[in-house]
């Protein structure tokens, strides 16, 4: 290890760019999405620390490898952090990725069993990935360096650093939902991946009952395990250490999207899209395209909320946007071929002249439109079978200035244990209930409409995910981020150039 410099070392399964070829068939950087990067990119900003993950690049070609690698290099210095790629194959990121990670331990841990894929190849993949991830951060992490993995594809990478002989703070927080006792049983090797996971210093959760269901495993799957409370964080005492097992509801960046939702072309935008939609209140709903959101379960409830409540018809409009994903997946394909059916039945069935019910939009939004979205809606109808957190949520409570809209919430969203004091909680499953949340969303009287959101506004400003980093920092290593400060351009050294042959081996 460099034992030169101190600071935050983020790790996830992909860099926050996504690299891919423009038509001269030379490496482009296009910024990365999803909850995860939104999350942390504005903690890691000009801290001069260190991002490891994959960069999206499939290939065993050492001089591919280094060309990304150069690419992500030039991006550094307007990140103010250094990218390191990890590199991966075409056959790992088929049995790592897409197999382990995405056809085992994602639906099985979203309670979606009949989902699920249990290969032997994928585990061993995994397995080995996670190794090549802490190989990497050990050659990058200097003494005093906070450690900070991220989620399910990476469970396994602490268990590899205390091998590998590291001893700087390691801890993990897991994004999405951690199954109770019952489901978790079902995976192969389990007993190998919850004793892997107590590799780490410090565990964390969205919730409590995520923390609860690790905690029944550990005490379940491994044995001498001493598991007590001390505060609002659990202790593992295991083979002569400590791990620390916490509930840390991740956040949003408050003020940036209020400030943004604000800004003239947003408001220009939202005024828009109300025009073209006259006299009606508009529903939206914004997911990736997966199963675990409950996009025809909630197509199914708009229709069931048509036929209930005639007096919707023609004043209320459901915006579903689905952010494509995975497409080339049989079972993702067919999910976007179901939906697709039900938007053209539903439409079929009740468009009448001037009206069309269902407005579906199928691509990823500038972040202007989907601000503008967000301002503009009355009501969102945010529904998943199971989520870790939904910063979806989140972003549409700060995003509304006005504090006049309704947010209609699955139960089992990890949000809700934060907003359930302001949003209208829905069983997911149960149509007709969430039909009876729409009709009520939309009769609901403004002061009622007000006091809810106020609500849900002032949790979210006041546990943003600046407090986020801090209360998982301060429990962890008694710091938070003031003590790795944004530096001063001069005072930032970009990565030195990686050699080719040190990126293959990886």
């Amino acid at each position: 290890m460099d034992e030169t410099r101190r600071g935050l070392i983020v790790v996830s399964n992909r860099l926050p760019y996504a690299l891919s070829r423009d038509e001269a068939g030379r490496l482009t950087l296009q910024p990365g999405a999803g909850g995860l990067v939104t999350a942390l990119v504005p903690v890691l900003r000009n801290r001069g620390g260190t991002w490891i993950g994959w960069s999206g690049i499939e290939s065993d070609d050492r001089q591919l490898q280094a060309e990304a690698a150069r690419v992500l290099a030039g991006a550094t210095r307007d990140a103010g952090y250094q990218l390191q790629p990890v590199p991966l194959s075409h056959a790992e990121v088929e049995q790592y990725y897409h197999g382990y990670s995405n056809e085992t331990i994602w639906p099985l841990f979203h309670d979606l069993q009949s989902q699920c894929r249990f290969d032997p190849e994928y585990g061993r993949a995994y397995d080995a990935v996670n190794r090549r991830f802490a190989e990497t951060i050990a050659r990058h992490a200097r003494v005093g360096d906070f450690i900070w993995v991220h989620d399910y594809q990476l469970m396994l990478v602490g268990h590899h650093l205390r091998e590998l002989g590291v001893t700087a703070p390691v801890v993990y927080f897991h994004h999405i939902p951690f199954p109770s006792i019952d489901i978790f049983l079902k995976l192969p090797r389990r007993s190998y991946v919850i004793r892997a996971l107590l590799g780490y210093d410090q565990l964390g959760f969205q919730t409590a009952r995520d923390k609860r269901n690790f905690l029944q495993c550990v005490r379940t799957l491994v044995d001498g395990a001493r598991v007590r409370s001390q505060g609002s964080l659990h202790l593992i005492r295991w083979e002569g250490r400590e791990i620390r097992v916490g509930a840390f509801p991740i956040g949003i960046d408050f003020e940036e999207f209020a400030g943004q939702a604000a800004q003239e072309e947003v408001s220009r935008r939202a005024w828009n899209i109300h025009a073209g939609l006259p006299e009606r209140q508009i529903i939206l709903g914004v997911d990736r395209l997966d199963y675990t959101k409950g996009i025809p379960h909630r197509l199914e409830a708009v229709r069931t909320a048509l036929k209930r409540h005639p007096e919707l018809h023609r004043r209320l409009t459901f915006v579903q946007v689905v952010v494509p994903s995975r497409v080339d997946v049989p079972k993702y394909a067919r999910l976007k071929e179901e939906i697709e059916r039900l938007v053209g039945e539903i439409n079929g069935e009740f468009t009448q002249g001037g009206w069309v019910p269902i407005h579906y939009v199928y691509r990823a939004l500038p972040r202007e439109e989907l601000l503008a979205y967000y301002r503009t809606s009355e009501i969102a109808l945010i529904t998943p079978l199971q989520d870790g957190m939904n910063l979806v949520a989140k972003e549409y409570c700060a995003c509304t200035l006005e504090d006049n809209s309704v947010l209609i919430l699955s139960e089992f969203a990890g949000s809700a244990a934060q907003l359930h004091r302001g949003a209208l909680l829905v069983n997911p499953y149960d149509v007709e209930e969430v039909a009876d949340a729409i009709h009520r969303a939309y009769m609901m009287p403004s002061e009622e409409r007000r006091a809810r959101m106020r609500r849900m506004r002032r949790v979210i400003r006041q546990q943003h995910i600046f407090w986020w980093v801090d209360t998982f920092m301060q429990s962890a290593i008694a710091k938070d981020l003031s003590d790795f400060p944004v530096l001063e351009e001069y005072d930032f050294i970009p990565p030195e150039r990686v050699h080719p042959e040190e990126q293959s081996s990886g």
